[in-house]
């Protein structure tokens, strides 16, 4: 990837399906940082798409942090390399230096939009001779070397577009391979470290297909074998837009703080695009590197639902509170949680002992798409236990301790599985063993018994959330206050 910025979710989906590519063919994934366009390098940006990288699961072999034989992984790293590459391309001929300025340059483009074509380089200094060459470098002039374009490309066949072939020739100017700084562009850049690095199968987003050619003119002129291409078709919003970087809300940094699962973003990026037999949700890494068939991705742009998210999270979440490892760390992290949320409200420490948080985790398991959910207002009473005394219990009902009563004994004998379905027939049937007081009432009574709030969640939704024990205890609290 270029290093321009952070790791976002059309980077992350190049970067799945390379990994997921590599370990179904038991290859290597390989970490390549381009950093050729110095102007435009943000700091801490390489180590920021590696970190965003290993947050996702999918973990380079090879790169600028872990090394490997074939290092360095840093394109600024290797301009020695570069630099040799061109002089080859120049003694053979097929590249040559361009002395034009800036501000021919500039001319020309702003004739070709007046004109309305396309700007492309006139090839003017292709055809400098040997003197005029050395004329202008004795006389210290700024150049660059751009790569002769040549017509008659051979067609090449793309791992997903099939056969195709651009007359680069035709529609652009000699490119620019090496700049005044000494830095290689990228047409240079990727295919001299492709070759020696080794590279076997390259796959890039879409809008490199047309510079395909181009690039196999080079390694045709270094006299080299290609890789194979793969191009990846874009990854859209769900109404064929652009994903939008500029409001931030794309970059993995931003789900990750935002509490999102990786499984869950490689799942759903996955699934909205192609490369599988069927279209599933709830996979896994492993799935996906099992099921995966190069073969089976389309030409037709991906169109990512970002809605859909929360889903993907809940089935993922699903399975880490059911993983007794992965359980454990969301305990952790609850636990974080609920002391950042409410350390100031008075909060019991029996509420964030393990056994309870875990409860929670199990109880609220398939209904919650994040773990913070779980510290929203929704969910305050399994936090903060209410200061309830009887004599505002009994201003809703005279019969507090009757209920009191039916409730702890539903409890015992409830004390195996508690469903909301259950419990609110077993509640219903409870009212009608009382003397005067209303179902509403009844209600009433054990929210505030509960929760110490007049509104939330239903009755039997909070008392399966919070165990026969937690209901117990707090129903002999606030009848013994």
């Amino acid at each position: 990837p270029v290093v321009t910025g952070f790791l976002h979710l059309g980077g992350l989906r190049t970067a799945l399906y390379n990994y997921i590519f590599a370990k179904n063919r038991q290859g290597t994934f390989i970490l390549r940082v381009e950093d050729t366009d110095q102007n435009r390098v943000v700091p801490g940006a390489a180590e920021g798409i590696e970190d965003m990288l290993d947050w996702a699961g999918i973990p380079p072999d090879e790169s600028p942090r872990r090394g490997g034989s074939f290092g360095p992984y840093q394109q600024s790293h290797r301009l020695d390399l570069y630099r040799r590459a061109s002089d080859v391309l120049l003694e053979r001929g097929a590249a040559y230096r361009c002395f034009c300025t800036p501000q021919r340059l500039q001319l020309l483009k702003k004739e070709a939009l007046r004109s309305q074509q396309t700007p492309r380089y006139d090839n003017r200094c292709r055809h400098l001779t040997p003197t005029e060459v050395s004329e202008k470098l004795s006389q210290g002039l700024d150049w660059v070397v751009r790569f002769r374009l040549e017509k008659g490309v051979e067609p090449f066949r793309d791992l997903v577009y099939g056969w195709n072939k651009h007359e680069v020739a035709d529609v652009e100017g000699d490119p620019v391979i090496l700049k005044g700084d000494g830095f290689p562009t990228y047409h240079l850049a990727n295919v001299v470290d492709d070759h020696y690095m080794g590279i076997s199968h390259v796959l890039r987003g879409t809008e490199w297909l047309t510079s395909t050619s181009k690039h196999l003119l080079l390694y045709k002129a270094f006299g080299w074998d290609p890789p194979q291409f793969g191009h990846l078709p874009l990854l859209l919003n769900k109404d064929g837009g652009k994903l939008s970087k500029r409001q931030g809300d794309i970059f993995l940094e931003r789900f990750a703080r935002d509490g999102y699962l990786p499984e869950a973003l490689l799942d759903i990026i996955t699934n909205c695009g192609s490369g599988f037999a069927e279209k599933q949700m709830g996979r896994t890494l492993e799935e996906l590197i099992s099921q995966f068939e190069i073969g089976r991705i389309t030409t037709h742009s991906a169109l990512l639902d970002l809605e859909k998210l929360p889903e993907f999270n809940r089935i993922h979440l699903a399975r880490h509170i059911e993983n007794e490892g992965l359980r454990q760390k969301l305990i952790r992290e609850l636990q974080l949680l609920v002391e950042h949320v409410y350390g100031d409200q008075q909060v019991d420490q029996e509420v964030l002992e393990k056994e309870y948080v875990e409860r929670v985790l199990l109880l609220r398991k398939g209904h919650i798409s994040l773990l913070k959910n779980l510290v929203s207002s929704d969910y305050s009473y399994l936090w903060v236990r209410p200061s309830v005394s009887r004599e505002q219990l009994q201003t809703i009902s005279g019969e507090v301790d009757e209920i009191g009563k039916l409730v702890l004994g539903l409890m015992t004998r409830q004390a195996a599985v508690l469903t909301v379905e259950e419990l609110n027939k077993d509640l219903r049937s409870l009212q009608k063993q009382t003397k005067e007081t209303k179902y509403s009432s009844v209600m009433k009574l054990l929210r505030l018994a509960l929760s110490g709030q007049q509104h939330g969640p239903s009755v039997a939704e909070m008392m399966v959330t919070l165990g026969p024990k937690e209901v117990c205890g707090r129903i002999h609290k606030a009848l013994s206050s």
